[in-house]
């Protein structure tokens, strides 16, 4: 594993999320406008009274996780169907982000790659 480009990518994905999650209980930034099946689909999240702010505080933990080197593969693990989402989300509903979701993807395999010997157990059959 090549330690500097990893540093640096992970403090940065970190940081993404730990900025964007904080935004997301505090409104740091504007909202973007929306397309209307994206505006509909963050409606009812924010609707259920719980989703946004679980997915905001797994992305707050996570950063911090990923931020501080503390159980990196864990919070890769944890914003795994985080960005899953967001690419969907930017694939169906709003193609207008549709780059910066594949620079997500691509970071998160990048560090998933990078961090592969932290993951094999998780990966073996019984």
């Amino acid at each position: 594993m090549k330690q500097k480009p990893v540093l640096i990518t992970r403090v940065l994905f970190g940081l993404f999320f730990f900025v964007f999650g904080l935004n997301g209980f505090f409104h740091l930034m504007p909202i973007p406008s929306m397309p209307e099946p994206a505006s509909a689909f963050m409606t009812a999240l924010v609707d259920t009274g719980y989703m946004i702010q679980l997915i905001k505080g797994t992305e707050v933990v996570a950063g911090l996780m990923l931020l501080t080197n503390m159980w990196a593969p864990l919070a890769l693990i944890l914003l795994a169907p985080i960005i899953v989402n967001i690419a969907l989300f930017h694939t169906l509903l709003a193609p207008d982000g549709m780059a910066i979701a594949f620079v997500i993807v691509a970071i998160e395999i990048f560090l998933a790659w990078s961090y592969r010997d932290r993951f094999a157990s998780v990966l073996m059959r019984n």
